[in-house]
């Protein structure tokens, strides 16, 4: 098999697999608090990440990283999985999961923002207005269609799904100036992460031991969402002729998850979300293909 087929057969996995978290963490919050399901999923990527280097002979790279490196490792891994799981998974508290997975979803957006101030990038008109078409996308789900009144059902929930979306955005703009291994370099955010983590949930609401459900989700959550899914994305990214080939297959993500959540989890997808999600990929593929067709 050629490795572009496989790039496509490795990113077509990582799309389902991605595409089932948003059930994954609804279905696990009824049976687990979410601070403790973050503590035992990031615990799980971070053993799932560890055995990854020793399989790939990676962990001899330890060795080789300086202080700076371990201190740049700690302040991404307050970001993630730290702050960006932590807010995320109280939206999906809060938020019904179509909501909160859809609106997090608006972070490329929101990288692109961040980018101005942060890595001095210029952005086009044709930027600009994809930005707006996508932010109002996250205000036809977050009020449920009612963009007049601008009434929303949960304003706590949807501010943090929101938000979780900027600690993302963050994460990947400050992991871009690390050049060291991915995977090093995401087993070193989650050793730090875990810790800061197993530091929240004592402060706050004490060590639970949950029960075999609330297990069974953890452990899912940290194998696809935190650990192989990750590998298998940039395994499809190293397999693939250009990244274009295959990143566009990722917008296929939220609107699986949706028929997953539905089937699964029992919600009637409402038609603001499924409208609000339409206008934010627009708005997402306006920015990285029309650029790419005028050039």
């Amino acid at each position: 098999m050629k490795n572009q087929s496989k790039a496509y057969l490795y990113a077509i996995a990582a799309t389902f697999l991605w595409s089932t978290i948003g059930t994954a963490f609804k279905l696990s919050l009824r049976y687990i608090a979410f601070a403790d399901l973050l503590l035992f999923s990031t615990l799980v990527s971070t053993f799932i990440l560890f055995l990854v280097m020793v399989i790939t002979g990676k962990v001899k790279l330890l060795k080789d990283l300086m202080l700076v490196d371990w201190l740049r490792g700690a302040f991404l891994g307050v970001l993630n999985p730290f702050l960006y799981y932590l807010v995320l998974l109280k939206a999906y508290d809060l938020l019904l999961a179509q909501e909160a997975g859809t609106l997090n979803y608006i972070w490329p957006v929101v990288l692109v923002l961040l980018s101005i101030p942060l890595l001095k990038q210029k952005i086009s008109w044709l930027s600009v207005g994809a930005i707006l078409i996508s932010f109002f996308g996250t205000l036809v789900i977050g009020t449920r269609g009612n963009i007049l009144t601008l009434e929303f059902k949960n304003p706590l929930g949807v501010f943090l799904a929101v938000s979780s979306a900027i600690f993302w955005a963050l994460f990947w703009i400050f992991n871009v100036k690390d050049k060291n291994d991915e995977v090093v370099k995401l087993f070193i955010n989650f050793c730090f992460g875990s810790l800061f983590i197993l530091i929240y949930v004592i402060a706050s609401s004490g060590f639970h031991l949950p029960n075999y459900q609330g297990i069974v989700g953890s452990v899912y959550v940290g194998i696809v969402e935190m650990s192989i899914t990750y590998i298998i994305w940039l395994k499809a990214l190293q397999l693939s002729g250009t990244t274009a080939k295959v990143s566009n297959l990722i917008y296929l993500s939220p609107f699986i998850s949706l028929i997953i959540i539905h089937f699964i989890v029992g919600e009637q997808i409402f038609l603001s979300t499924f409208l609000g999600l339409i206008l934010i990929v627009t708005g997402i593929l306006i920015q990285q293909v029309l650029p790419k067709i005028k050039a």
